[in-house]
């Protein structure tokens, strides 16, 4: 490839991986401390599995106390794991995990990167990752992140050795780190990558050393160096500690909020592989100032800089600036390095003047072809030495020319028409189906992003004191709330046309077949049109009712379904305008305060299921926990469901009740449930049925969940389709109706989580799983009478049973609440 195509290729990817430039006021010991760090040239990867698998002690210290360049590749997004704060699962929570992590890099100062691999739930052996990853098509992602990103060195959260507890996609981030060191300095392995990159090979791999249980130790024959990230940072304020602190507690969705440890702290890296080092991690690593033309006289520049820096008026600093912008500028060079540098400085150049810069809309979401209304702002309140140029967007250039006054606002309306082929706001990881355990990214550029979601930008061009710099602004929805004052959120682009189905899943049962309501809302206008359904004849639905309503924009119709035998079938509502277009999309919505607003979008689908299983539809309590959709699965069966508050735990109130459900860690989150333990005990007593599910050992509130005493420990079963043994007698399993074989099969994810040991006499264990090479394990699922009651702890994975419209685990479910 030519230079001038490679130089094109790299500046790309810096705009989508590196520091953009941008325009954000901070203080001047902030200020110094970026110079530093466009000084400092060394780079680190830190490589593990898992967003909240980081330690963001030693990046918070190497990004801020030896001012490194430092990046974190978490191999997937998380999705396969656990939600405390909302009931968010899959690809729903790996994208609340990925912001999370963005959140987290915000805050120590790393950045971050993720491969294609799919969070697929626990494992225990790399073999058995390995079995759902593609292993090449991982390595792949993990070369190019290390082709793009050119560390020094990298930092292994794990090591390679399987087993001891350990998840096996975290031994697996290790294997494949010290794979990729050894090829991607080779340009005959994945040249399909060099169209865009340069090979390059790292130094040497490290494994960040640790002990959760106890003291590190350091042990005899290896090489350790060590950092001081108890250490403080007078520019900052903060210990590394407490900045880590501040960025591991924005995985709020792990319930991983974090206290800093004050005082002296060490973090241990041991040599795992490559060229060996005697003094410094980074032996043999080449200050890249004195690689290229001119670049020891750059580096002296930015010593006399740091020396001579100004902090009562940052703006004196801005000549300087400029001039190191320009020397750099002159070289063309194609180093990624280098280009960063360039763009750090933009950055730095602006924060000195205190320029700020935003491009806001008054609404939060559009639709393609749709007009909107646009305010574009610029202020300089250091001089008037500023010119605004240009403005470009998908509408077109504007033209200014105009000189920014001191301290005045420069604001402009922009009338914009979204074109009719905008690409919809979807993350881009789910623009296509994923291709088994990997989500499937056909555009190379695109992988290893952290997130892109085709929002609307605009390229703002400035000049200051005659040297351009150019700005990239997302287009924002902007407002005032009356809590939180100012808001930002990202403009998504939404379908035209939108469908939203009532469940997830539909129950065909004898006598009690349930109905589907499906609102299409159009953005615009109602169209005339059909609804249809995918991989249905015309005589398998039935349209009951279909209301127009004019105000709103909505149509809803109310669906029947007609299916012979017994059977789960996965269909799709799509909306057929006269004009022949297909909507078939549901726009989805994640919210919470610590990140931003999320849309996304998913197939209008919908789970029919046929069956013959007994249900009584009786009252059922649920005690809420962590979050689960548990509870409407149940009310689509029939059941009718109360959440059962703080002022209800009373016997006489629970005595209505068939079943009392409690939520997923519950035991771990709900006070109001540990203070009435003993009520919900004489409800059993008395005659009722109690259902608990899951709970984490860690961070539990109360031993005393049952009538008999049990522990919980950490072992599960993670193969979802694993052996199992049954007791077909035992009254959960054949009353009031009989479970077989066949309903343990099409499960997803896993079998369960954090079963039960050191089980009372009291209890029967009626069913036992069993993982590849390991044990039966009987925690699973326990049974008790007690008085006149029943009681039943279960680590059965049902919170992703049932939403998945599973028919066995549904089956199974059924009796536990019915005994």
């Amino acid at each position: 490839m030519t230079k001038s195509t490679l130089f094109g290729a790299i500046a790309l990817f810096i705009l989508c991986f590196s520091n953009l430039t941008i325009a954000q006021s901070i203080p001047s010991s902030e200020l110094y401390q970026k110079l530093e760090q466009i000084k400092e040239t060394r780079r680190v990867l830190y490589v593990a599995a898992h967003p909240d698998d980081e330690n963001t002690r030693l990046i918070s210290y190497l990004a801020n106390g030896e001012n490194l360049q430092v990046a974190y590749l978490s191999l997937t997004r998380g999705d396969g794991g656990q939600n405390l704060i909302g009931k968010e699962l899959g690809v729903k929570l790996g994208q609340i995990r990925t912001q999370e992590l963005l959140q987290a890099r915000k805050t120590d100062g790393g950045r971050q990167y993720f491969s294609r691999a799919i969070d697929f739930g626990y494992t225990k052996t790399p073999d058995e990752t390995f079995q759902n990853w593609e292993r090449a098509k991982v390595l792949s992602d993990v070369v190019w992140v290390i082709r793009n990103f050119q560390p020094d060195i990298i930092i292994t959260r794990f090591n390679t050795i399987p087993g001891g507890g350990n998840h096996g996609q975290h031994t697996t981030s290790a294997i494949l780190a010290g794979e990729a060191l050894e090829i991607a300095g080779d340009p005959n392995i994945y040249p399909e990558q060099l169209k865009y990159v340069k090979p390059w090979k790292p130094k040497r791999v490290f494994w960040n050393t640790y002990n959760f249980r106890g003291e590190f130790t350091k042990e005899d024959g290896e090489q350790y160096f060590e950092f001081p990230t108890g250490n403080y940072n007078p520019l900052l304020g903060e210990t590394y500690s407490q900045i880590a602190a501040d960025s591991r507690t924005m995985h709020k969705s792990q319930g991983f909020g974090s206290t800093a440890t004050n005082g002296e702290a060490l973090d241990h890296i041991q040599f795992v592989s490559g060229e060996k080092a005697v003094n410094s991690a980074f032996d043999g690593v080449l200050n890249r100032w004195e690689t290229i033309s001119g670049g020891k006289e750059i580096e002296s520049k930015i010593d006399e800089i740091l020396k001579q820096f100004d902090f009562k008026q940052p703006k004196s600093n801005v000549p300087d600036l400029l001039a190191i912008k320009t020397k750099l500028e002159s070289l063309q060079s194609d180093e990624i390095w280098v280009l960063e540098k360039i763009s750090s400085l933009n950055s730095l150049i602006l924060a000195s003047l205190g320029v700020e810069a935003e491009w806001n809309v008054q609404r939060e979401i559009g639709f393609p072809g749709e007009s909107i209304s646009t305010n574009l702002e610029i202020t300089n309140p250091s001089d008037g030495n500023l010119k605004i140029i240009s403005f470009e967007t998908v509408g077109g250039k504007i033209n200014f020319n105009d000189e920014i006054s001191e301290n005045v606002l420069f604001e402009n309306k922009i009338d914009l028409k979204i074109p009719n082929d905008a690409s919809l706001s979807q993350p881009y990881w789910l623009k296509e189906p994923s291709d088994g355990a990997l989500y499937h990214v056909s555009d190379q550029m695109e992988i290893g992003k952290p997130f892109e979601n085709d929002q609307l930008k605009g390229v703002m061009v400035i000049q200051y004191d005659g040297n351009t710099i150019e700005l990239e602004l997302p287009l924002m929805f902007k407002f005032n709330s009356r809590v939180d004052g100012e808001v930002k959120q990202p403009f998504a682009i939404v379908p035209e046309v939108d469908l939203v189905v009532s469940d997830e899943n539909v129950f065909l049962l004898e006598g009690k077949n349930q109905k589907l309501t499906v609102t299409v809302s159009f953005s615009n206008e109602i169209l005339d049109g059909n609804l249809k359904f995918e991989n249905l004849e015309a005589d398998q639905y039935e349209i009951i009712s279909e209301e127009r309503n004019d105000l709103n924009k909505q149509v809803v119709y109310e669906v029947s379904f007609m299916l012979d035998e017994n059977q789960k079938r996965s269909v799709t509502a799509q909306f057929i305008s006269s004009s022949g277009q297909t909507f078939d999309q549901t726009t989805n919505r994640i919210s919470y305060p610590h990140i931003p607003n999320l849309t996304y979008f998913s197939p209008a689908s919908v789970n029919l299921i046929k069956a013959d299983w007994k249900i009584s539809g009786d009252k059922i309590g649920y005690i809420e926990g962590a979050g689960d959709d548990v509870p409407s699965v149940l009310t689509s069966l029939g059941y009718q469901i109360s959440t059962i508050g703080t002022n209800d735990f009373s016997l006489d109130y629970l005595k209505q009740f068939k079943a009392i459900v409690v939520g997923i860690r519950a035991y771990n989150t709900n006070i109001d449930l540990i203070e009435n333990q003993q009520v919900l005990m004489e409800y059993v007593k008395s005659g009722g049925n109690v259902v608990v599910q899951y709970n984490t050992s860690g961070g539990l509130l109360s031993n005393d969940m049952g009538p008999y005493p049990f522990k919980l420990s950490r072992d599960r079963v993670t193969v979802e389709n694993s052996p199992f043994r049954a007791d077909w007698s035992h009254p959960i399993l054949s009353t009031p109706n009989q479970v077989t074989t066949e309903d343990f099969e099409g499960w997803v994810q896993e079998r369960g989580l954090y079963f039960v040991t050191d089980i009372a006499e009291e209890y029967s264990t009626p069913l036992e799983f069993q993982d590849p090479d390991e044990e039966f394990l009987n925690g699973s699922l326990i049974y008790a009478e007690y008085g006149e009651g029943h009681y039943v702890y279960t680590g059965i994975s049902f919170f992703r049973e049932l939403p998945a419209g599973v028919p066995g685990a549904i089956k199974l479910f059924i009796n536990l609440i019915e005994q």
